[in-house]
């Protein structure tokens, strides 16, 4: 079964799994409501006539029906909560291979970075980007590190070939990553990086009040001793009443002391009690799952046993003091808190807990968030099982494809085959407007991004060199900066240049250079800069009008290539295939297109 039948199997299954349980929950409630009206008229006639071991009975009786029918109400809403997202996780994932996700909320629009060497002209994030399609990470630090895995390419073949192990591995693995992706949901905030649970977690500086023995000792006895006092004064009468109120005076003292530092710690801990609970049970799924592949286990090592707890077992423990803590913010709990020293006895376990696990809480999160990362990207090996899993050459100034595609052109792609290899290292495409020059340019961009993430690529065949990527493509005007678009475009040329001169070879995409400029220049200063990068041994493609620039493949002794598109007419419109071919392109349409909008003798 391919996969979009499995995820039409699915929706069909959870759409009419969640319209049972909602129709289970909303008896429930009925049943609920109905328990405790019956109950209270049955109650209320058994006293009316006196009858009162029925009282005590019909009390006893439908109070019991009536917990036990909250507590089903709860596990019914909490199985719908968790159908509900598994169902519009396979919904999107549907989508994706339908091309009908950019409804996707999260286009990873706070990644762009205009001055990034190359993830804005690629489309790596905002709407219609590559981030928005492939991203299920629903932890600041899993879409982190989503984010990393885009824009830092990996260049260690070892570390690339276990990360496509791990990849195809999490690939098969369709219900497990569905199911921590919907533990992930629960993180009440998408965008929270929990950066004020892990500083506090990461201070070192511990107060006494709450870590010396001799201190613990004193607060954990004073409440029973207080308690004790209340006892004998005003059961018993065998000492004064002022020693109770003199014992409650201190303990109120007590907690006056610094308690603007114990509330922010107790406060950052209380409002991080959701998230906690999901970190632990991503952790738990993550756990009591076997893996094969070597770099999801070297992950699982980083959340080891620590003094013979599981990662998740120590984050558990700290959701208990979380709860605790939550207990604060009812209002009635003051009296409780002066008589235990509540807010004390948190603190006391709080810093216990950090001392122990603090500090590894980070790279339990971290580990979460590649998890994530990874399961993203594992999407592609599972939704598109003929895509090429790319090969990688020490080589230099190797990039070979066969059928390469946009893999964002969802079931609209068109396929070319490429082959750059020494002594050819730059392709030169021309061809007219909308011919599909620019595109041409991102999908390759595109999907050597994807190789060095480790992820399949929109190929049937794909090998390359290790490169640093570098584009200059969609270069405007900065007004912030007085900078114009020409002298835009000449910085990042610049930037290319210079990267040149370091022992890693560049791949650049340059879209129309200098266009910003007269025609006599751009021509001139285009030649000059193809030169010089092939001279430098960059390899890469240039898009062009300039048709007089295919002179270079003979100038430079075949070292730059001619490639054009073309287009054709019928019935007084145009028509364009998408299918590179060898040469320099003999088609203009400029003029037609201006005839067409009404521009014309």
């Amino acid at each position: 079964m391919n996969a979009k039948n499995t995820y039409k199997k699915r929706i069909f299954k959870y759409e009419k799994l969640c319209d049972t349980l909602k129709k289970r929950l909303h008896a429930t409630g009925n049943w609920r409501l109905l328990t405790a009206i019956s109950g209270i008229i049955i109650a209320a006639i058994a006293d009316w006539m006196a009858l009162y071991y029925l009282l005590w009975s019909v009390l006893v009786i439908f109070t019991s029906i009536f917990i036990y029918l909250v507590v089903v109400y709860r596990k019914i809403k909490k199985l719908l909560v968790y159908g509900e997202q598994i169902l519009n996780i396979n919904r999107n994932a549907f989508k994706r291979l339908e091309g009908t996700w950019l409804d996707f909320t999260d286009t990873g629009e706070a990644f762009k970075n205009e001055n990034h060497a190359f993830s804005h002209d690629l489309d790596l994030f905002g709407r219609g980007s590559l981030f928005q399609w492939i991203n299920t990470a629903r932890t600041y630090l899993g879409r982190k590190k989503l984010k990393t895995f885009l824009t830092s390419p990996c260049y260690d073949h070892n570390t690339l070939k276990d990360r496509q192990e791990a990849l195809n591995e999490l690939g098969k693995m369709r219900w497990w990553r569905q199911k921590y992706e919907a533990e992930a949901i629960q993180i009440v905030e998408q965008t929270s990086n929990d950066n004020d649970l892990l500083k506090w977690l990461k201070n070192n500086n511990h107060n006494d009040l709450y870590t010396r023995s001799d201190i613990i000792y004193v607060f954990k006895l004073l409440p029973g001793l207080t308690i004790i006092s209340f006892l004998l004064s005003y059961g018993f009468n065998h000492i004064p009443r002022l020693i109770p109120v003199l014992l409650i005076f201190i303990q109120i003292s007590l907690l006056l002391i610094g308690v603007k530092k114990r509330n922010e710690a107790l406060k950052t801990v209380y409002t991080s009690q959701r998230s906690i609970r999901t970190y632990g049970k991503m952790l738990k799924h993550f756990e009591k799952t076997s893996f094969n592949s070597k770099y999801i286990k070297n992950l699982k090592d980083k959340i080891m046993d620590n003094q013979g707890l599981t990662a998740y077992d120590q984050l558990k423990a700290l959701e208990k003091i979380a709860d605790k803590i939550s207990n604060r913010s009812n209002f009635v709990f003051i009296p409780i808190n002066i008589i235990f020293l509540w807010d004390y006895q948190c603190m006391i376990a709080l810093e216990k807990w950090k001392l122990s696990s603090g500090h590894l809480v980070e790279e339990w999160l971290s580990t979460l968030g590649e998890l994530e990362a990874l399961s993203s990207l594992a999407i592609i090996s599972y939704d598109y099982p003929n895509w090429a899993v790319p090969e990688f050459t020490l080589e230099k100034s190797v990039f070979i494809a066969q059928d390469i595609g946009h893999p964002l052109l969802t079931n609209k792609q068109v396929y070319n085959d490429l082959t750059i290899k020494e002594p050819q290292t730059i392709l030169l495409i021309t061809g007219s407007n909308m011919s599909g020059k620019s595109t041409l340019l991102r999908t390759a961009g595109i999907n050597l991004v994807l190789a060095y993430a480790g992820a399949p690529v929109c190929a049937k065949k794909f090998k390359c060199s290790f490169m640093r990527i570098f584009t200059c493509m969609r270069v405007s005007d900065n007004l912030e900066k007085s900078i114009s678009s020409f002298y835009a475009e000449l910085l990042r040329i610049k930037e290319i240049i210079q990267a040149t001169k370091h022992d890693q070879q560049v791949f650049f995409l340059l879209d129309e250079i200098f266009k910003g400029t007269n025609s006599h220049d751009r021509h001139i200063g285009a030649k000059k800069l193809i030169t010089k990068l092939y001279k430098e041994n960059a390899m890469g493609f240039v898009s062009t009008h300039d048709l007089e620039l295919g002179e270079l493949e003979e100038e430079t002794n075949g070292s730059v290539v001619n490639y054009n598109f073309q287009e054709h007419y019928k019935n007084n419109k145009i028509y364009f295939d998408y299918k590179l071919r060898k040469g320099i392109s003999t088609t203009r349409n400029a003029l037609y297109l201006m005839k067409m909008i009404g521009i014309e003798d």
